[in-house]
C-alpha cells in the first residue's frame, strides 16, 4: 500500500539531528503588534551572540518562572513596558538546535500594553510589517515563527 499524506521524506533523518547531550534552554518571545499591524523587532546588540540579527523581544525563562512571567519581567527590564498576563496569547513555538544548546521558544502575541517601547539595553528597535521581515536578518530559530505569523495574521 502506498504512503499517503505528507511527503514521506519527513521520515528520513534531517540535518538537525537529535542531540540529547545538548542542554535545553527555554526562552520566551513575543510578537508585539501595534494598531497599524506592525510587529516590534529588536536588534541584538554588539557583544551578544548573534549580534546584529533582528529578533522578537523576550528572554530566558529563569528557574521558577513560567514563560508568561518571564515575558512580563523581560519586557519591563528591556523595553520599559508593562504587560498583563491576560494580554498574552500563545501562538506557536520554535525548537532549534544550536551548537552548544537546544532552544525551545514559545511565541506569544500581544496587542495591548502600557508604555512606549524604550530600548534599555542598547538594542535598536523597529516596527516592521510582516511583508518586510525579509529585510531584517534573524536568528535561525526565529524564521519558522515568521512563517506561522504570516499564516495567522
Amino acid at each position: 500500500m502506498p504512503i499517503t499524506g505528507p511527503d514521506p521524506s519527513c521520515l528520513e533523518a534531517d540535518a538537525r539531528e537529535v542531540r540529547p547531550d545538548l542542554p535545553v534552554i527555554l526562552v520566551a518571545a513575543i510578537a508585539l503588534i501595534d494598531v497599524d499591524g506592525r510587529i516590534l523587532l529588536a536588534q541584538r546588540p554588539e557583544g551578544k551572540s548573534m549580534a546584529g540579527l533582528w529578533e522578537f523581544p523576550g528572554g530566558k525563562v529563569e528557574d521558577g518562572e513560567t514563560p508568561e512571567v518571564a515575558l512580563i519581567r523581560e519586557l519591563h527590564e528591556e523595553l520599559d513596558l508593562d504587560i498583563s498576563a491576560s494580554c498574552l496569547a500563545p501562538l506557536t513555538f520554535a525548537s532549534h538546535p544550536y551548537e552548544d544548546f537546544h532552544l525551545l521558544m514559545p511565541l506569544y502575541l500581544c496587542r495591548v500594553w502600557k508604555g512606549n517601547p524604550t530600548p534599555k539595553e542598547g538594542q535598536a528597535l523597529k516596527w516592521v510589517r510582516l511583508e518586510n521581515f525579509g529585510d531584517y536578518p534573524m536568528p535561525p530559530a526565529d524564521l519558522p515563527l515568521v512563517a506561522i505569523l504570516r499564516d495567522f495574521l
